[in-house]
């Protein structure tokens, strides 16, 4: 009777988000030196574009030749890279234009202290496009295989996508760009959420969602991997290295001091891999005015990245980490947006050859 009338007390739900133990690391030889994911997905991006232009220009597609498909993607991925770096340091971290302690000494050569911006690394395969669009050289001093600078383009708008969504499961991977919590360390997680280790290091102290007696447990944690001399930081990496070995003690242990968040990563893949990707050669299937596709790849990447960067968190060194409500990256985006509107408007209005039609099989260009 007493225990019938006793008020029935709520099951606590389970936890079902997962603790990222991922390493950045395929094969780790020594230290932070290794082959890491994040530059295996360069690489494997580089080869899908070099098949992927290779069969476009074997249907006849364009201009460049498919012996020469090497050539512009080496150009390509060259600007890619260096228009990435420049466009973080820019962008983001102007400080590493600057000299730093240590080994390379300059900031820019400094890409253990900073990444690339996908901004930046758009840019810069612009440019390496009109490069490629002028033509390669022959034995006798001529240029062959030249093309359209918007049809270079829109070529990179249909190459680009794999890449994009390579690299952003490689910051998955990684453990960075996080998302936003969905439950505060010590509450239960859908089953879609992520647990970062690297939020204990990435975020501001002040910005953290434990409280004071969950950092003291970090904190304890953390001190049993650290040895005499050490930094936190240092001790920090190894508890890492220890978790992401498969230490399963440790990973009950630390799981709950850890906020849940949203897996922004795989987002943004989906977004602008997947999507962009679709709708990019959907438009291509068909002859083209040389520009609209890629007017469309601004459109759709730039409108992906606005929604899914909702999601995610801004970079914490920032000191105006969003201007009326929007991130950096997401005015950047707002801007490709303008710009693909823009540019379809404007091509729409002119005279111009179709070229292209991946789905039509055309004879090949000399």
């Amino acid at each position: 009777m007493i225990a019938a009338l006793a008020p029935a007390v709520a099951p606590i739900a389970p936890d079902r988000s997962w603790l990222h133990d991922l390493s950045p690391f395929l094969w780790r030889i020594s230290g932070d030196f290794g082959i890491r994911w994040y530059g295996l997905s360069y690489i494997l991006g580089a080869v899908i574009a070099f098949l992927m232009l290779r069969w476009l220009a074997k249907r006849g597609f364009t201009p460049i030749p498919a012996d020469r498909a090497l050539d512009a993607i080496v150009s390509i991925m060259l600007g890619a890279v260096i228009g990435g770096r420049l466009g973080y340091i820019i962008l983001y971290q102007p400080s590493l234009l600057g000299l730093v302690d240590g080994f390379p000494w300059w900031g820019v050569l400094a890409i253990d202290r900073g990444g690339r911006a996908s901004h930046g690394g758009i840019v810069g395969a612009g440019g390496a496009g009109w490069w490629v669009s002028r033509g390669f050289l022959t034995h006798g001093g001529e240029r062959s295989g030249a093309a359209p600078t918007l049809h270079v383009l829109d070529l990179l708008a249909m190459l680009g996508p794999a890449g994009l969504m390579l690299g952003r499961l490689a910051n998955f991977i990684n453990g960075e760009l996080v998302g936003l919590v969905v439950a505060r360390p010590g509450e239960p997680g859908p089953w879609w959420a992520v647990r970062y280790p690297n939020e204990i290091l990435e975020r501001k102290l002040a910005e953290l969602p434990q409280t004071i007696a969950q950092r003291a447990q970090i904190d304890a944690i953390v001190a049993r991997f650290t040895l005499p001399g050490e930094t936190f930081d240092d001790g920090f990496a190894r508890m890492l290295s220890a978790l992401q070995g498969g230490n399963a003690d440790l990973a009950r242990e630390l799981g709950p001091l850890l906020s849940a968040r949203a897996p922004s990563q795989l987002l943004q893949a989906l977004a602008e891999g997947v999507i962009v990707g679709l709708v990019v050669w959907f438009v291509a299937r068909a002859p083209r005015r040389p520009g609209i596709i890629g007017a469309w790849f601004l459109i759709t990447y730039g409108a992906g990245r606005i929604a899914t960067e909702f999601v995610r968190l801004p970079d914490a060194h920032l000191a105006a980490q969003r201007l009326l409500g929007l991130s950096r990256g997401q005015w950047l985006s707002a801007l490709m947006v303008v710009g693909g509107i823009a540019l379809l408007l404007i091509l729409r209005s002119r005279p111009a050859t179709k070229m292209g039609g991946w789905a039509r099989r055309a004879p090949q260009s000399p």
